[in-house]
């Protein structure tokens, strides 16, 4: 009778480690401790164990594999927002190299944990994460170690950062220096901490120049721009300029403003921020300040792709305000 050949778990129940443990040694991952690794490779050896090229292949999607992450509230605007897309071509420039592919995962809150939980149990090369809140990125981390954050996260969990409260001044400042006086900003969500570093930034912005801050926060979407812009115009009729978290939101903040029969740039200037599409499509073009998502998504699966993403890993990418007629002076 041919003799069975040994599995992972078979590795794993006689090393007395789990089978991720198993999996990491297998693959010369980080995080098992040496002494645990050099036990299971004792084990492995004893029992003969030789991994499956099929199954490993299968168990991983055909191959290695980068596999990016997305918490939106509807899977269908993942393809209506061009950040995705922006981050989705970088991630793919940053594999064209390698044998690798993508493995994307679009989840919304209810089942963000669920699903980076599994992920983490059949991780490739490393995760991708944008939109995972710092808590849910920390929790990942502490499970698995090849992951970069797009976007600040946990302490320890790496991670790629635009310069967004600098970005929030650079667009205050020009929108002052333009003769602004009523300034006020429509923000990303709270859960987001390129949101909150763009609020910042806009506060620290108008405290410099002496001027009050009104503003609301809302979701990425269109309409937030448009829904908030509104309220905007019911509560400061003098509104005169408004910066705008994402150029999404910005789209819907100007259609409002033209419902309301005010003029872009000359009643009022809209700045808006991720320098996507967008800005070539709005009427007036729009100002925005510009952040290279596609090179920032690039340099985060290219750390993975080369085991760079160590422990506090972290690198910041410029953002650069590009002045167009929706501000104009």
């Amino acid at each position: 009778m041919t003799r069975k050949r040994p599995t992972v778990n078979d590795v794993a129940a006689a090393a007395g480690v789990s089978k991720a443990a198993v999996s990491r040694v297998i693959n010369n991952a980080p995080g098992v401790a040496p002494a645990t690794r050099e036990h299971v490779r004792h084990v492995i050896d004893r029992l003969g164990y030789r991994p499956d090229p099929t199954a490993r292949a299968l168990a991983s999607g055909y191959g290695d594999a980068i596999d990016l992450v997305v918490i939106e509230e509807n899977a269908s605007r993942f393809g209506a927002n061009p950040f995705y897309s922006r981050v989705t071509t970088g991630l793919l420039e940053g594999i064209a190299d390698t044998d690798a592919h993508l493995r994307l995962h679009v989840v919304d809150e209810a089942g963000a944990a669920a699903l980076l939980s599994r992920v983490a149990d059949a991780v490739s090369l490393g995760v991708l994460l944008v939109n995972v809140t710092p808590e849910l990125g920390g929790e990942f981390y502490s499970r698995c170690t090849r992951v970069v954050s797009m976007g600040r996260s946990a302490p320890g969990v790496p991670s790629i950062v635009p310069e967004n409260r600098d970005g929030a001044r650079a667009a205050v400042r020009h929108l002052y220096e333009t003769g602004r006086r009523h300034i006020a900003a429509v923000h990303g969500p709270d859960r987001s901490p390129c949101a909150v570093d763009r609020r910042t930034g806009y506060h620290a912005a108008m405290d410099d120049v002496g001027l009050p801050s009104r503003s609301y926060v809302g979701p990425f979407r269109r309409e937030t721009g448009y829904e908030q812009v509104h309220r905007l115009l019911a509560h400061d009729p003098d509104l005169d300029a408004v910066f705008v978290g994402c150029d999404l939101m910005a789209a819907g903040a100007m259609q409002a403003l033209a419902e309301a029969g005010r003029r872009i740039p000359h009643d009022v200037a809209v700045v808006g921020f991720d320098g996507s599409l967008i800005t070539a499509l709005t009427i007036p073009p729009l100002s925005s300040v510009h952040q290279p998502v596609e090179q920032m998504a690039t340099a985060a699966t290219r750390a993975l792709v080369d085991h760079q993403a160590v422990f506090s890993w972290r690198q910041t990418f410029p953002t650069t305000l590009q002045v167009r007629a929706s501000s104009a002076a």
